[in-house]
């Protein structure tokens, strides 16, 4: 096969271009016998190893991050979708802010809709809150915000901010998060106004993430997560208790 129909080939089933051409050009070189390959000066023997050049490394992947590129899409994703209407958004434009291949955005997320459901969706960063007893909920709510932040390098829950005043499909996002995130805790809670103390203790949850991201170099970042709860949590726990 030649580097152009492997190229197609790739094409036609979704792959990325660039890794099937490499395919291919190390096939070739794996069909030529050795004596082709060696100086016609100094024939290689049979016991003479053919030296055999390593594939490139895919500059698109290189350009992301160290793994299956996944989370740089993600992130990616996450800022068109929720700065731009839907109709805006494009797979190769998400492609290109995360430094990858149209087609690996593809492999990863399917078509655009699947990929904005999965943006769209708060159930595990909700599951991964609310996931402690309500006598240390505030805490542990303050806690696990800050850290995923840090290693995640965005917010689990701030994305929904940039839906509000939109009334197009990122309207879905505002619906999601009253699902995933508000009804979850009010389902957790006890005592009267359970509701409104959930809509309280989630604005907290964004008013903390909006406060780290515009004071990005400010103190909170040099804090720990757990003094900032040391700090923040208190509010949080007198709306749990109720």
């Amino acid at each position: 096969m030649t580097s152009g129909q492997a190229t197609a080939s790739a094409r036609a089933s979704g792959s990325d271009p660039a890794s099937a051409s490499v395919a291919a050009r190390a096939s070739t070189r794996a069909s030529v016998p050795a004596s082709a390959s060696a100086p016609t000066s100094a024939p290689a023997s049979a016991s003479t190893p053919v030296p055999v050049s390593a594939p490139a490394p895919d500059p698109v992947r290189s350009a992301a991050d160290p793994g299956s590129g996944r989370d740089a899409i993600l992130r990616a994703a996450r800022r068109a979708f929720t700065q731009r209407p839907y109709a805006e958004v494009t797979i190769r434009g998400i492609a290109a802010d995360a430094g990858v291949s149209p087609s690996l955005v593809v492999k990863h997320f399917g078509r655009k809709e699947e990929l904005f459901n999965t943006v769209a969706d708060f159930g595990p960063a909700a599951e991964e809150l609310l996931d402690a007893p309500l006598a240390t909920l505030g805490r542990h709510l303050v806690v696990t915000l800050v850290s995923r932040r840090r290693e995640r390098q965005s917010d689990p829950l701030l994305r929904v901010v940039f839906s509000l005043g939109n009334r197009d499909e990122r309207s879905l996002l505002r619906d999601r998060f009253h699902e995933q995130v508000t009804d979850a805790l009010t389902a957790r809670l006890h005592g009267r106004e359970r509701a409104l103390r959930a809509e309280l203790i989630a604005g907290h949850l964004l008013g903390l993430g909006a406060t780290l991201s515009l004071h990005r170099d400010g103190a909170g970042a040099d804090a720990t997560p757990e003094h900032i709860a040391d700090l923040y949590a208190p509010a949080l726990q007198s709306l749990i208790d109720g």
